[in-house]
């Protein structure tokens, strides 16, 4: 029986081992998905060390798992980050399929009146997100709690004038997962609008205070459900090609 897993810090609200134990399942694959958590990244050595057929990344590692692999993909080398592990030929190969959910899933939303985007957040998540709408064309503008530059500010800084210019929204933070729901990210949310098109890359829970907090304005909204499920059928992919 082949292993796949998931390695992460905190796993207990992932979708990943739900979603694929019931595809191996339906697909009739010997197979077993297992949850991964880690104290600190080097503990990964452990977890090559099983034998696993293939593993995906989450927080707080899509970056600092680069020095344990062998090789990155050109997709995870220009975006900076890796959520998934191929397993191939002794090596280990660094990939990630995030930009590929991120763009399956927005394809359907994005219109004319999306120029600019505001970006929450600046870690892996973050750099998938901006590969995908930096290649569409849009300009983008960071918020950071502790990166400071060019394009990025904190969210003290988040206006009016902001929000009109960004007609596009994503929340590439944990802010919102569960089992703290009822955290928010900070936005002047009374200048939200019905042309904004809000983004929360959580998925648990379906509706984050930010994703209630944007539809009470009028804004359009999506979860990050459907992304997941692009992006592990891309990882499943991956491992098996």
């Amino acid at each position: 029986m082949k292993t796949y897993g998931l390695i992460g810090k905190t796993l207990k609200h992932s979708f990943s081992q739900k979603f694929f134990t019931e595809k191996f399942e339906k697909d009739g694959t010997e197979a077993q998905y297992l949850n991964f958590e880690l104290v600190q990244i080097e503990d990964i050595i452990e977890v090559f060390n099983q034998g696993v057929s293939g593993l995906n990344v989450t927080i707080p590692y899509k970056e600092l798992v680069f020095p344990f692999l062998d090789e990155l993909a050109p997709e995870a080398q220009a975006i900076g980050a890796v959520n998934t592990i191929v397993f191939k030929d002794g090596k280990t190969i660094g990939h990630n399929t995030d930009a590929y959910g991120f763009h399956q899933s927005i394809k359907p939303f994005l219109t004319f009146e999306h120029e600019r985007a505001l970006i929450l957040g600046t870690g892996g998540a973050s750099k998938a997100v901006a590969h995908v709408l930096k290649n569409i064309g849009l300009d983008l503008i960071f918020i950071s709690r502790t990166e400071r530059g060019p394009k990025t500010y904190g969210y003290q800084d988040i206006n009016e004038h902001m929000l009109r210019a960004c007609k596009c929204i994503i929340n590439t933070t944990p802010v919102g997962t569960w089992p703290n729901v009822e955290e928010s990210i900070p936005l002047p949310y009374e200048h939200l609008t019905p042309s904004h098109l809000c983004i929360d890359l959580i998925y648990n829970p379906e509706k984050t205070r930010f994703l209630q907090q944007a539809e009470a304005n009028g804004s359009a909204i999506l979860n990050g459900e459907s992304m997941l499920k692009h992006q592990a059928l891309r990882a499943y992919e991956l491992w098996n090609s």
